[in-house]
């Protein structure tokens, strides 16, 4: 059973930009560090950052407006093949233990100038 659907996009462009002029206050408010460090193992970490900011905001579409969530209770990994998936701690575990919330699916892509992500909760 769907306990709720998000989706978010993001300007790739507007994510360089905050970075630019917020840096690593920014970064450790938004990501947890390993979500720091993989980004910044890439090219072009904007990229990355952006759909991982996107699916931070798509996961909390998809729950409501129920909790409150740190954004670093949210942690965008990758699974063994490469598939990202959600990693939950804090009040937003709890939150999905309360609520019976059982799986994420998380879907991500970019193309030029916007990264772009959808959450799907699973009772």
């Amino acid at each position: 059973m769907i306990y709720g659907v998000g989706i978010d996009l993001v300007k790739i462009e507007r994510m360089k930009d905050v970075v630019d002029r917020w840096g690593r206050k920014f970064l450790e408010r938004v990501f947890t560090q390993s979500e720091i460090s993989y980004c910044y193992e890439k090219k072009n970490p904007y990229l990355s950052l952006s759909v991982r900011f996107a699916a931070k905001e798509a996961l909390i579409k998809a729950i409501g407006s129920e909790v409150t969530v740190s954004l670093t209770d949210i942690e965008v990994i990758n699974a063994a093949n490469g598939r990202p998936d959600i990693k939950i701690s804090g009040r937003l575990k709890e939150f999905f233990s309360e609520r019976s919330i059982k799986q994420t699916a998380l879907s991500l892509s970019h193309e030029k100038e916007y990264g772009i992500a959808c959450v799907v909760l699973e009772k």
